[in-house]
């Protein structure tokens, strides 16, 4: 019995310690099983609750413009970071309490005090404040922490791009986001390259915020973006924004304006502008041309909130943030005649000496298509019908070449097709098929109507006619270097086709030279400059509607091309709405202050010797007798003003350039006293008039335009009536001529 008992019990005993020795095997098992399998990811974990990984932005590449002028910069800021436990304690050993601290903190960033006390309350090692914090900000903040003994807060060196021009070339550079990323333009296509690669800092701590045992920092530096050199030349891009802000405004135009200027003998565009713009610090902001457009936006967006607001924001700030001269397509008028007029010299369907008939309307099947001359030009010359920019026969044209050879043509001119230019959004324009395309369409597509073209395209396309006729590839950006500005990758001009010969383009530059000095061109033209453009003025669809695009498309030297200018003002308002009267005026005057940039001598004829301007000499401490010997020699008069022996100032400065026969005016030892005149208008007169007005106030006129023509007159004028200056000042006048139309 008690053997039988004993064997019960030793059975249970092997039992319990098969079960125990079962339970420790398991155990065995799990331990392995989470050191060998689980241990990395688990050892992760821990680490995690005890560092602090913060990332390091590089810094991004510059944008810069074809001189090396930085367009696009970077400025240091911080980061600025909190661990919630050691701060939530160290608020509480200051007799603190965390919305106290919330609000502080707050005010300090310009940041919600609730958004702040929640991120202190959180059961984390780590949160972000705010990013591209401000250095004097930052500063501040150190103060307040130091002042009121806090700790658990961090800051981390930071950078934040900067735009040195604000406004300038707006739709070519682009901007960044709040995390440096490209969001539109330059910015956006290059990001990869201007982005570079961000560092780390991480840091060791307990959960408490303070040092660990470990109490490591391991730092990996960040690798500094490329830089991308633009084509673009930032002097030659602030006239252009200049002369197309007062176009935008003088016009009142509905859509805004466009405006481009191309090396010919590259493809490398030396500006772009689109108005209105906006300013690349502040993209987001609401400008006066949104709220012009948007009545009532400020206090529609305040109504707003989360997607709604988002939403509404992106929608009407695309008016300015739009790069017309890329993104849009219009039909292009009568600027596109200068393509269809080499095309006919090119295929032989047009011989110089060839006769066209215009009666004033032209009759293609059932469709009755008017000059803009409802009289009719009568019988003209190939040359003259292209001065004339007369539609009739131009259709005529486009029927001699026929509408494979159209079609072929203006595709190999790069129309209805991208570029393939470094900017986003580009628009290929809307052109037609062999099987759709009608006699009626081809008579209309002669004179630019029923297709659609890019101002890109088009400048492109006259660059080609104007450099002997090579077809190149447009190009933004001239080069990559890196962050020491060590060229890595350099584009160079890429020759895309040949698409008319050297001959033909030799006689377009005469033919449209002439638009400008005979035509329908001559508010473009400039003394001593030779310029050749085509006008042009497009009705938009749906016809009836009185809104309408002019554009003048120009390039210079005639002779010996080197740039090329394309402006399109888009829904005028005020007064006229021809390209000749209003686009032509605006090409004139950022082909002057171009050309005389990059260095192009003005070269004048007979016709022109009025215009030739002269250095004003130094007459300064000579005798009335030498100053007047001097001038004369020069090819100025005089005026004495003084009773002294000797000349002690001169008006104007000595250096200056004035046309010959001006008068200058010397003051004689203490004479200075009387030295003030009142402007006087002249705007509306004709130049003889212009001219006697000034001299009456004892002023010096300069002469721009064309004031030789009957119904020339006087449209601008610098100073401006009624600004104060001294005897002798000159005072630049241009002229319009009023009958130019197309």
């Amino acid at each position: 019995m008690i053997k039988k008992s004993r064997m019960k019990q030793n059975k249970r005993i092997m039992i319990v310690l098969t079960l125990f020795l079962a339970v420790l095997v398991l155990l065995i098992l799990r331990t392995a099983w989470i050191q060998i399998v689980d241990g990395e990811q688990l050892s992760r974990a821990a680490l995690e609750q005890q560092t602090s990984d913060n990332t390091v932005s590089a810094k991004r590449g510059k944008i810069f413009d074809r001189n090396y002028k930085v367009l696009a910069s970077n400025v240091s800021v911080e980061t600025v970071s909190i661990a919630p436990e050691a701060l939530r304690k160290s608020i509480e050993n200051n007799n603190m309490t965390v919305g106290m601290a919330a609000e502080g903190i707050a005010e300090k960033l310009g940041l919600d005090a609730k958004t702040v006390e929640d991120k202190i309350n959180k059961k984390s090692s780590f949160e972000y404040l705010k990013k591209k914090v401000e250095k004097d900000a930052a500063d501040e903040l150190r103060k307040y922490i130091s002042d009121n003994k806090l700790s658990g807060i961090s800051f981390v060196e930071d950078v934040k791009r900067l735009y040195p021009y604000d406004n300038l070339a707006s739709h070519i550079i682009g901007f960044v986001g709040n995390d440096n990323q490209g969001l539109e333009g330059i910015e956006s296509i290059y990001d990869d390259e201007l982005s570079g690669v961000p560092g780390r800092v991480v840091t060791t701590q307990k959960s408490t915020g303070l040092d660990s045992g470990t109490n490591y920092e391991s730092y990996i530096e960040a690798q500094d973006g490329s830089g991308v050199v633009l084509t673009i030349d930032e002097v030659i891009q602030g006239y252009v924004e200049k002369h197309l802000e007062n176009a935008r405004v003088s016009n009142g135009l509905k859509k805004g304006a466009a405006a481009i200027v191309m090396d010919v003998n590259t493809g490398n565009i030396l500006a772009m502008s689109s108005k209105p713009d906006y300013n690349l610090n502040e993209p987001f902001a609401i400008t006066d041309a949104i709220r012009d457009e948007y009545k009532g936006i400020d206090d529609e967006l305040k109504s707003l909130d989360g997607t709604e607001y988002t939403e509404r924001l992106n929608e009407v700030i695309q008016l300015v943030r739009r790069n017309k001269a890329v993104v849009d397509s219009y039909e292009p008028g009568s600027t596109f005649k200068s393509v269809v007029a080499s095309l006919a010299l090119e295929t032989g369907a047009v011989k110089l000496d060839d006769k066209f008939t215009c009666s004033g309307v032209q009759q293609v099947l059932t469709e009755k298509i008017h000059c803009a001359n409802r009289n009719g030009h009568g019988l003209q010359t190939f040359p003259e019908a292209v001065q004339n920019s007369c539609n009739p026969a131009f259709i005529q044209i486009g029927q001699k070449i026929g509408k494979t050879k159209f079609l072929e043509g203006t595709r190999a001119f790069g129309f209805f097709q991208e570029t393939g230019i470094e900017l986003p959004g580009e628009t290929a324009g809307i052109g037609f098929t062999e099987d759709s395309f009608s006699d009626v369409d081809l008579a209309t597509s002669s004179f630019g109507q029923s297709i659609t073209v890019t101002p890109l395209q088009m400048i492109t396309a006259i660059s080609a006619v104007a450099n002997g006729g090579t077809l190149y590839k447009p190009h933004l950006v001239k080069e990559i270097v890196n962050s020491d500005n060590i060229v890595i990758k350099k584009n160079e001009p890429e020759a895309v086709r040949q698409v008319i010969s050297k001959e033909t383009s030799a006689e377009m530059c005469k033919i449209l030279e002439s638009v400008v000095s005979k035509g329908g061109g001559k508010n473009a033209y400039l003394a001593g400059y030779r310029i050749a453009g085509k006008t042009g003025t497009s009705e938009k669809y749906p016809r009836g509607q009185g809104k309408y695009v002019a554009s003048f498309l120009a390039f210079a030297p005639a002779d010996d091309p080197k740039v090329a200018c394309l402006v399109i003002l888009d829904e005028p308002t005020k007064g006229s709405y021809y390209g000749g009267v209003i686009a032509a005026p605006v090409v004139k005057s950022i082909m002057e202050e171009t050309l005389q940039y990059i260095g192009v001598e003005p070269r004048y004829n007979e016709d022109e010797k009025e215009y030739i301007d002269t250095e004003v000499p130094d007459i300064s401490g000579k005798t009335a007798a030498e100053a007047e010997k001097i001038l004369k020699d020069a090819g100025f008069g005089i005026r004495i003003k003084g009773s002294g022996d000797t000349v002690t100032d001169q008006i104007p400065k000595a250096h200056t350039w004035l046309g010959a026969g001006s008068n200058i005016v010397a003051y004689m030892n203490d004479s200075k006293a009387e030295r003030s005149v009142t402007v006087p208008k002249v705007i509306g007169e004709s130049a003889a008039a212009a001219a006697s007005i000034l001299s009456s106030e004892g002023l010096n006129a300069r002469i721009r335009g064309v004031p030789g023509e009957g119904s020339a007159v006087c449209s601008s004028q610098s100073p401006e009536a009624g600004t104060i200056v001294e005897p002798g000042t000159v005072v630049t006048i241009d002229f319009k001529y009023q009958g130019a139309t197309e």
